[in-house]
């Protein structure tokens, strides 16, 4: 079973960056679209970027298109969200998971411990 654990939250202040990783263990994420999901305090989790397997297509949340980049490294099993002009209202726990490609759904209801990051103002 393919684990996925993320990391490279933090603290920053409003107009900072962040790259968060993803890194795969126990299988390969070389053939799955993966997508990258938040969720804040009392709120639903939510969609914030996807990736295809090939890197032909990227899909971003409108609040984050223009400020956020993903990316993928298969070589190193390892999916990155880099995170530019952050805002407070980017704060929230970051998720990485398997996606379908056709809509970017979790293919799995399946999440990992995810990686807080908090944007002061």
């Amino acid at each position: 079973q393919v684990q996925l654990v993320e990391s490279g939250g933090g603290l920053v202040q409003a107009g900072g960056s962040l790259r968060l990783s993803c890194a795969a263990s126990g299988g390969t994420i070389t053939t799955f679209a993966m997508g990258w999901f938040r969720q804040a305090p009392g709120k639903e989790r939510e969609f914030v970027a996807a990736i295809r397997a090939n890197e032909a297509y990227r899909a971003y949340a409108r609040s984050v298109k223009g400020r956020f980049t993903i990316s993928r490294d298969n070589a190193k099993n390892t999916v990155f969200l880099q995170m530019d002009s952050l805002k407070p209202e980017d704060t929230a726990v970051y998720y990485c998971i398997f996606v379908r490609p056709s809509d970017y759904a979790p293919l799995f209801d399946s999440w990992g411990q995810g990686t807080q990051v908090t944007v002061s103002s």
